[in-house]
């Protein structure tokens, strides 16, 4: 499995585009935008993508999925049910703070313990509450990779003070459930660096 990421949209989230080097199947996770480089990677390297996936739906995280559409076609969408609400609603997204808003009628629900069978890979949805209520993380045991959306960031984690935030469900999906993971899982979060559940666990203030 080949991780990709490019930092990309209004506020610099990291969207990572996700694939199977044999058989060239990729995943998008958090596209906030589909920038030239971002296309110019997918069609030199032929990749097909077969879906998205979001950790969140704030909208520096979503405001790439028609355009990702538009370029390669219908596929799904895949978003925890406790966030359909700001995928669908501009004021709830933040999107219209930054922009004239943006929202996504769709969204394939998902739910914790799901497990998303994609490129050759099994994605396991883990529902982390906190930043938004129906944030979840992708962990994918056979890589030790986890993609940890606005949950837990390198030394840091964040921020709960949107609508559906939670401070206390945040720490308590760190604490409860990432944390839980193998030290050496290394974590893709949605901003900034790469980091280790096992650095986390040793050097994060916040936790």
């Amino acid at each position: 499995m080949k991780i990709e990421k490019f930092v990309t949209g209004i506020i610099s989230t990291n969207c990572y585009i996700v694939t199977n080097e044999e058989t060239k199947e990729t995943v998008i996770v958090d596209p906030a935008n589909l920038s030239k480089a971002m296309i110019g990677y997918i069609e030199e390297e032929e990749l097909v993508i077969k879906a998205i996936l979001l950790t969140h739906a704030h909208f520096d995280h979503i405001m790439g999925i028609d355009k990702v559409i538009d370029r390669y076609g219908e596929m799904p969408v895949y978003v925890e049910e406790s966030d359909l609400e700001l995928l669908h609603t501009p004021s709830m997204n933040e999107s219209t703070v930054y922009t004239n808003g943006y929202s996504y009628p769709g969204g394939d629900v998902i739910h914790d313990g799901d497990v998303l069978h994609l490129i050759g890979e099994d994605f396991r949805v883990i529902h982390t509450p906190g930043h938004t209520q129906g944030g979840v993380s992708y962990y994918v045991e056979k890589e030790g990779v986890l993609f940890s959306g606005d949950t837990l960031f390198c030394c840091s984690v964040g921020r709960s003070d949107f609508a559906t935030s939670s401070t206390s469900a945040l720490i308590r999906s760190i604490k409860e459930k990432l944390f839980l993971l193998p030290d050496e899982t290394k974590v893709f979060p949605g901003h900034m660096g790469a980091t280790t559940i096992g650095n986390e666990k040793v050097n994060n203030p916040y936790v």
